[in-house]
C-alpha cells in the first residue's frame, strides 16, 4: 500500500513528527518574509532587479510570499513524506489568491486571504463538530494529549477564534492603509493568537490525560 500524501490521524504511530521549533520556522517563515519584502520592496527591487517585475512592494512581498510557502511545505514533505493538512490548505490559499494579486495588480485579493483560510479553518473545525468529529487534534495532537471533552471544547474555542480573526482582518484592511494591515499582519495577530493560546492552558490541564494519568 502506498503510503498518504497528507499528514496521518492524531496519534497514529506511523505519523513522522518535525521538531516543534522547526516546524514554528515553517509556519511562521514565509509570514516573516512577507513582513519584511512589503518593509523593503524598494531595496530589494534595487539590489535584485528582478524582483521589479512583480510591480511595488506588496507585489514583491506577495510574489516572495508564495515562493516562501512553496518551500516551507517542500521541506515539510522532505522531512515526512507527507503533507501538513492545515499549512497545505493554507498554502493552496496563497498560491490562488496571491495569483490573482500579481495577475491583476490588485491587493486586495492578498489582503483578503486570510479573511479566506480564517473563514474556512473554522468553519472546518465547527462543522467537524457538527458530525461528531474534533479536527483541531490534527493540529495539536504532537504537543496535548486531551480527553474527548477536552477536544471537542478546545476545538469549539478555536473554531469560533479564528471566524473572530476574519471578521478582525475584514475591518483592518477595509478601514487602514496596506502597510498598516502588514503589520497588523504580522505583530497584531501574532500577539493575539499567542494570548488566546494562553488563554486555553487551564482547559487544556482539565482535561489533559497525562496529568490525569499522574493522578492515579
Amino acid at each position: 500500500m502506498n503510503p498518504p500524501i497528507l499528514e496521518r490521524e492524531p496519534g497514529d504511530p506511523r505519523k513522522k513528527e518535525i521538531n516543534p521549533l522547526l516546524k514554528l520556522a515553517l509556519e511562521l517563515g514565509p509570514l516573516v518574509v512577507f513582513f519584511f519584502a512589503n518593509a523593503r520592496g524598494e531595496w530589494l527591487a534595487e539590489r535584485f532587479p528582478a524582483l521589479a517585475a512583480f510591480g511595488g512592494p506588496i507585489f514583491i512581498a506577495t510574489g516572495l510570499f508564495m515562493i516562501a510557502t512553496a518551500i516551507a511545505l517542500a521541506v515539510s514533505w522532505a522531512l515526512t513524506r507527507t503533507l501538513p493538512i492545515m499549512p497545505l490548505v493554507s498554502g493552496v490559499v496563497v498560491f490562488v489568491f496571491g495569483g490573482l494579486t500579481l495577475y491583476l495588480q490588485d491587493d486586495v485579493f492578498i489582503k483578503m486571504k486570510p479573511t479566506i483560510i480564517n473563514t474556512l479553518f473554522g468553519t472546518v473545525l465547527l462543522g467537524g463538530l457538527w458530525f461528531g468529529r474534533s479536527l483541531l487534534g490534527y493540529v495539536f495532537d504532537s504537543a496535548f494529549s486531551l480527553d474527548a471533552e477536552g477536544w471537542r471544547k478546545l476545538t469549539l474555542r478555536w473554531g469560533l477564534f479564528f471566524i473572530f480573526l476574519a471578521v478582525v482582518n475584514e475591518i483592518v484592511w477595509r478601514s487602514f492603509s496596506t502597510d498598516a494591515w502588514v503589520a497588523f499582519k504580522v505583530w497584531g495577530i501574532m500577539p493575539i493568537t499567542l494570548v488566546f493560546t494562553f488563554s486555553q492552558m487551564p482547559l487544556i490541564m482539565r482535561h489533559s490525560l497525562d496529568e490525569k494519568l499522574q493522578k492515579k
